[in-house]
């Protein structure tokens, strides 16, 4: 899902906020339960993620910070 500025933010909350002041309770209910579900499925995404990437270097290792470093200079070397 791709980020949105500030103000994109800005114009969309405020927009929602008219929304929601006309909004009967029985739906602002129903927004807040999506709203929390939707929180805790992202919880539950980067646990799995964290637990994914420690299983990771687990069976592969990790990598040094000198690998990286020559990583980012051989790519920028081969932009120039």
């Amino acid at each position: 899902m791709e980020m949105k500025t500030d103000s994109e933010r800005k114009q969309i909350i405020d927009a929602i906020n008219i929304l929601l002041n006309d909004a009967y309770d029985s739906t602002l209910e129903e927004i807040f339960t999506l709203l929390k579900k939707n929180e805790e499925d992202e919880d539950e995404d980067d646990l799995k993620a964290y637990d994914e990437a420690k299983e990771y270097i687990r069976e592969n290792g990790t990598v040094s910070w000198e690998e990286v470093k020559n990583e980012i200079s051989a790519m920028k070397k081969d932009v120039a």
